[in-house]
């Protein structure tokens, strides 16, 4: 991984493979997680910590609903790029701080979800969310996988913004990050149980 200064600021260059092999195991990690809470009583699962907060169950129900979304936007892209693979992937200013933004931090701020993506407004059954999790993500690393042969700089997907679109790299960690960041959110509300 390389630093560049672009009008003081800096974007991240990395090694494409390495790149995407990192996001390989940190999602591996999210789906090693999901099958453990496959072991955990759903009344445990469904524990909020508060009357306004998410049950590990809704944040993981949470991301359910995102990778819908960006599993069919990324797989599209790949299957209609006929674009060489890079050996280096460039973040953009704007990618990278939206992926950075996502990962979880010491006195983070929560984020207002959308309506359409907020898990509180429904009833959620234990197996059905946590099988669905894995599916999707076990779905995101065969499409990480076939990023290994693909321009991941010159891709582009749109995102749940209408007016924003990303590299498909930086859309790659933003949504692993966005995971991260409710996968430690999911783990705090177990441990307040």
């Amino acid at each position: 991984m390389m630093l560049h200064l672009c009008r003081n600021i800096f974007i991240m260059v990395h090694n494409s493979n390495d790149f995407i092999a990192e996001l390989v195991k940190m999602t591996s990690s999210h789906i090693a997680y999901a099958k453990d809470l496959l072991e955990i009583p759903e009344e445990d699962l469904q524990h909020k910590v508060t009357v306004n907060s998410w049950s590990a169950l809704e944040c993981l129900e949470h991301l359910n609903r995102y990778a819908i979304f960006y599993n069919t936007e990324i797989d599209k892209r790949l299957n209609a790029s006929s674009l060489p693979h890079a050996e280096t992937f460039k973040s953009t200013y704007l990618g990278n701080k939206f992926a950075k933004d996502m990962l979880p931090k010491e006195g983070m701020k929560t984020m207002k979800a959308f309506k359409s993506k907020n898990p509180n407004l429904s009833s959620l059954d234990k197996e059905d969310v946590l099988l669905s999790f894995i599916k999707l993500q076990e779905n995101l690393v065969l499409l990480l996988n076939a990023a290994c042969s693909k321009n991941i700089n010159k891709i582009k997907t749109n995102t749940t913004l209408p007016f924003l679109k990303f590299k498909l790299g930086d859309t790659f960690r933003f949504v692993i990050y966005h995971n991260e960041r409710h996968i430690v959110q999911a783990k705090k509300a177990l441990a307040a149980f």
